[in-house]
Formats: structure tokens, C-alpha cells, sequence
């Protein structure tokens, strides 16, 4: 990832969606301004989910998201539309792009998105007749609609108009209600090896960032010299954000009055829904050995020995029931379909990934009554400290 670029998971997410040959690559590719999907006359050229990172004026960092075409009776239509429910669960605004009459397919589809604001595209209006743009606006008469030419380039200065009027009224931030400016935020940060070399992890960088955006005052130290720096302070922190993997150490180096957290527990909560994790936490005191527990990363990356999903809370979990507790790991963007089968699902904090695509996570556990938890929240908990954790 380049150092000048927005994480993805920081990203309006906007999701075109269409039966096959709608023209959706060909719009985001007017839109745009360059070739991100292929277009062509054959239908079902989209296999996969097309992504493409711009900046959209008000709107700021955007991800731009081709989908596999709707309407695919074969399997492996069947099997892109999986894929087009993975970008649904994610996405922030989404685009239906309707050419043709026969709208039930696109209809269906638009039941799986709930919350999430549309917008309808008519495309294909240099060859469609004014009966049958007719006929689709009634179709979808709830929604905005907007008519456009992808081949003759009509309608976009409007599409883009409609588009900047979901702009998020607030934004959401890593440290709202916790932080005034010129306060004193002291960051613990271990360099054990997990560490990458030569550089911090995404979660330090971006609650740095902020806290300087904030004008709050910002020290940084890694465990071993917590006391140190401490005893130089002229004043205590009004804050320590820790690694939860050094929780308790660094609780018990600190002043009780000392407000505690962690870089996941910051984001299980700017996130996800840190009341259904601390919810989620109680099922650990119905885990035995015979229980099925699922590790949910957000990232792919190679573990390390020390690697806090794959190796420390299971480590600490077994240690209380048993070692033939089974523990599964999914990682990426993609949720696993046979969640009914766990016991317990433990969401890492996300950094990643679109807090719609977290919160989806979580909605979809709640649906089948599996509770769901985060990192943090399961290392405060088995340290003895999750009262004690601000959040």
C-alpha cells in the first residue's frame, strides 16, 4: 500500500449492480475516466468484483465496485452472484444499472440491501424508446432515477450531482468523545515480532494522524520503557492506547486514574458495535473442548509466531478449556457462509475493511444468534480488565 493512498477500508464504498451486458463496466468507466472494467458485447465478461480507488469531489476517498452480472441462471451464475452479495455486504451507496424491460431480476436483488441509499441508472436511453423508459420508471418509481448514456456519454454530470448528496453528514473518528485537543495521548507500542520491519501498522498510523489532526499532544514508546517515560512526564496522560496483546502489563504499570484502551477496541467501536462485542464476550464462559470458535481477520498476511488471531487467543482460550477446542481462521474481506457452526466468532478490529462491511458481519451473526466478540474486548476480558477499559 502506498503511503499517500487511503486504506480501503477508510473508502466510500459504491457498488454497481445489473443484470449481465446492463453496461455497469462500461458507466464506471465513464465515470472514471479510464478502462478499470472490461466491456464488451459478450454477456457475463464480469467474473469477478472490479475494484478502482479515486476521489470523488464532496465525497472524498471513494472505492468504485464492479459486480458480476445478475440474471445468470447457470451455475456459474450462481456463482457470481455469491460474489455480488460479498460487495453488497459492503457497500456504502449502491448503483443499479437497468437497460431493458424486464426488471424483476434487478427488483429482487435491490430486497438484499435494507439500508443502503440507490441510485437507479437507466442506461442504454440513445436506443431505448420513451415506452420503455416508461416502464422501468415505474418499475422503480421509489428510487431516485437518473437517465444515462454510457456509449454517448449523457446523463453523467447528473449521475455525479445525485451521487454528492449522500456525502456522510458526520464523520465517524477513532477517538470521538474521548480526546480534546491538547491533551495527552501516550501510545504503547510493542516491536515484538509481529512488528513489521521499518514501519508501524496501519491502526498506530492512522490514530496518530488523527490525534494530530485533533492538536492533541502525542508521545510514543514500546512497553519495556512505559516507566520511563512516565516518570519524565511533567503531567499523567489523559489517555493510553495500548496493543491489547500488552493489555495487563501495561495496566499494571500505570495510575488507576489513568484512562486505558486499545488500538482494537478504538476500532471495534468507530466500526462495528462495541456493545454487541462486550455482549459477545459472555459465550467465553460457556466454551469447553468441544466448542468450534472462528478467528475473523479482515487482512491477509503471513503469521507470525506471535500472531495475536491465530496464535495468542487461541492459546489463552484453550489454556481455560481444553486443547481440543477447534479454532478456525477466515481472513480477507470474504465471511465465511457456515457460520451457524461456531460457537463464538472473534472479529478482529477491522482496520481494513468499511465499517458497512464489519456491521454486516455482525448483523449476520445476530441473524443466526452466534455471538460475536473482537480482540480486544476477549484479551481485556481474560486479563481481568475489561471493567477497567475505556471505550
Amino acid at each position: 500500500m502506498e503511503l499517500n493512498k487511503t486504506n480501503s477500508g477508510n473508502r466510500i464504498h459504491i457498488g454497481f449492480f445489473g443484470k449481465v451486458n446492463s453496461g455497469k463496466s462500461s458507466i464506471i468507466n465513464e465515470f472514471s475516466g479510464r478502462d478499470i472494467s472490461i466491456v464488451s458485447n459478450q454477456e457475463g465478461t464480469t467474473t469477478d468484483p472490479v475494484y478502482k480507488s479515486m476521489e470523488i469531489k464532496s465525497l472524498g476517498p471513494c472505492l468504485l465496485m464492479d459486480t458480476p452480472g445478475i440474471g445468470d441462471k447457470t451455475v456459474l451464475g450462481q456463482k457470481r452472484m455469491k460474489r455480488t452479495d460479498e460487495v453488497i455486504s459492503k457497500t456504502d451507496i449502491g448503483v443499479l444499472v437497468v437497460s431493458d424491460t424486464k426488471t424483476e431480476p434487478e427488483r429482487e436483488m435491490l430486497k438484499k440491501f435494507k439500508d443502503t441509499p440507490i441510485l437507479v441508472l437507466i442506461n442504454k436511453i440513445d436506443i431505448l424508446s420513451e415506452d420503455e423508459i416508461k416502464k422501468i420508471r415505474e418499475d422503480f418509481s421509489s428510487y431516485k432515477i437518473i437517465e444515462v448514456s454510457a456509449l454517448e456519454k449523457i446523463g453523467f454530470d447528473i449521475f455525479l450531482e445525485e451521487l454528492l448528496k449522500f456525502k456522510p453528514k458526520k464523520e465517524e473518528r477513532l477517538f470521538d468523545g474521548m480526546v480534546e485537543e491538547k491533551d495527552l495521548v501516550l501510545l504503547v507500542i510493542p516491536q515484538d515480532i509481529a512488528a513489521p520491519k521499518n514501519r508501524i501498522i496501519l491502526p498506530q498510523v492512522q490514530a496518530i494522524r488523527e490525534l494530530l489532526d485533533r492538536n492533541a499532544l502525542v508521545s510514543m514508546v514500546k512497553l519495556e520503557e512505559l516507566p520511563d517515560i512516565l516518570g519524565l512526564l511533567n503531567k499523567k496522560p489523559d489517555l493510553i492506547v495500548a496493543d491489547s496483546s500488552v493489555f495487563l502489563e501495561v495496566y499494571e504499570k500505570i495510575p488507576r486514574d489513568v484512562r486505558l484502551t486499545s488500538f482494537s477496541v478504538l476500532f471495534a467501536k468507530l466500526k462495528g458495535d462495541i456493545d454487541e462485542y462486550v455482549r459477545g464476550v459472555e459465550a467465553l464462559k460457556k466454551i469447553n473442548e468441544n466448542s468450534k470458535i472462528l478467528i475473523a481477520e479482515c487482512c491477509t498476511h503471513a503469521p507470525a509466531e506471535e500472531d495475536i488471531g491465530r496464535i495468542k487467543i487461541p492459546n489463552m482460550i484453550r489454556k481455560k478449556v481444553g486443547q481440543g477446542l477447534q479454532v478456525d481462521v477466515s481472513s480477507g474481506s470474504v465471511f465465511p457462509e457456515n457460520i451457524s457452526d461456531y460457537d463464538l466468532i472473534i472479529q478482529c478490529g477491522g482496520c481494513m475493511l468499511n465499517a458497512k462491511n464489519i456491521r454486516s458481519r455482525i448483523e449476520n451473526a445476530k441473524g443466526k444468534s452466534i455471538p460475536i466478540t473482537n480482540y480486544g474486548i476477549v484479551i481485556a476480558y481474560f486479563k481481568g480488565i475489561l471493567d477497567k477499559i475505556n471505550y
